[in-house]
């Protein structure tokens, strides 16, 4: 008797150890994610990203919650990827473009393309391509302790502010301009030196005179820093940036210690910021360029000939990037092999641009 109570015992634990290796454990442990940003929430669509995703987590309840700090207030947001990978602040959020030092040029692809991917066509890549496991690798290889989860996404944005009309690649050569990524690449072979600076320092770099124009982002977001009360012309389009993409970095210790139910409740509130992100984007900008415009900005449009003075110069600075990093040049060539197979798609499914001759 005592030895079937004991086989009984014996079989009851081996299902429980089962059932809980299967399920995972009930209790998770409780893992609360400090994040740091590097855009001020303030900012639609761009700095609104982390509150939206804390709320969403912190909402569904249970283990794991999640709590955004401002600029500066945890970490200063060029310390950030540092401060995550040594578990100095276990989550950060920020685009790859602005640690383009650390993590070479490569790590911009996944910010931003000159001439690249739109929206769709990006997140295609990053999701059901390689894009996603480039992107991790990236990281990885640069040594850094880090896990990405893409989480953030806006379409275009307009290509520079200044304080004159910009009518040949001469009116740039010499200027001071702010100006973001890969896209900066292609403004200093034509002669503009270009600085990266945050966004909260920009009017003030216009206003002493340290830069002389600027790009940032779209139009209801350069307005709120009030780019516009200072620089009258505003060009399109985005050819620097048709598509942005950013992302929530967790320390890697941190990640692989959370449950695969707080894993999975990470990747998909991301995964739904993309559509937030984007819808906010493209529902505001159209308001704004009509306030805008009454307030006295020119919006310009980029001559067919400056367009392939830019494509010209971004071809050259591809060029450059393949021989001297040849990590550039497996994401490079990967992204461009999709981009091949989804230009059929592309060509077919779409309607034409206005002027687009279909053979």
């Amino acid at each position: 008797m005592r030895k079937n109570i004991i086989k009984k015992l014996a079989a009851s634990a081996v299902f429980l150890a089962l059932l809980g290796f299967i399920a995972g454990p009930l209790h998770a442990k409780k893992v609360l994610l400090k994040v740091p940003v590097w855009f001020p929430t303030a900012l639609p669509a761009l700095g609104t990203n982390p509150p939206w995703v804390a709320e969403r987590v912190n909402a569904i309840g249970g283990d794991l919650k999640m709590k955004v700090y401002e600029p500066g207030k945890l970490v200063p947001p060029g310390e950030m990827l540092e401060a995550v990978s040594k578990g100095q602040v276990n989550a950060g959020y920020t685009t790859p473009g602005y640690n383009m030092g650390k993590l070479g040029d490569k790590g911009a692809i996944f910010s931003a393309v000159p001439f690249g991917p739109d929206a769709p066509e990006f997140l295609a890549w990053v999701y059901y391509g390689n894009g996603r496991k480039l992107w991790q690798k990236t990281y990885d290889d640069a040594n850094y302790n880090v896990h990405s989860v893409p989480c953030g996404l806006i379409a275009p944005e307009t290509s520079g502010w200044f304080t004159k009309e910009i009518n040949s690649p001469a009116d740039l050569k010499g200027l001071r301009m702010r100006f973001f990524g890969l896209g900066a690449r292609v403004m200093e072979k034509l002669g503009v030196s270009t600085s990266q600076l945050p966004g909260g320092e920009i009017v003030p770099a216009l206003q002493k005179g340290a830069i002389d124009a600027t790009e940032f982002s779209m139009p209801a977001i350069d307005k709120r820093l009030g780019i516009n009360k200072i620089l009258k012309y505003n060009y399109y389009p985005g050819w620097h940036q048709p598509a942005t993409l950013f992302d929530l970095i967790i320390n890697k210790d941190t990640w692989n210690g959370m449950s695969k139910g707080q894993q999975t409740i990470v990747e998909v509130t991301c995964k739904a910021v993309m559509t937030d992100s984007l819808a906010m984007g493209e529902s505001m900008q159209f308001d704004t360029m009509k306030e805008n415009i009454k307030a006295g900005t020119v919006n310009k449009y980029w001559s067919d000939s400056m367009l392939a003075t830019f494509s010209t110069k971004w071809d050259e600075v591809v060029s450059d990037m393949i021989a001297d990093d040849p990590g550039f040049k497996v994401v490079w060539d990967d992204l461009q092999e999709f981009r091949s197979n989804y230009k059929l798609w592309n060509e077919w499914a779409y309607l034409p641009r206005p002027g687009t001759v279909r053979k």
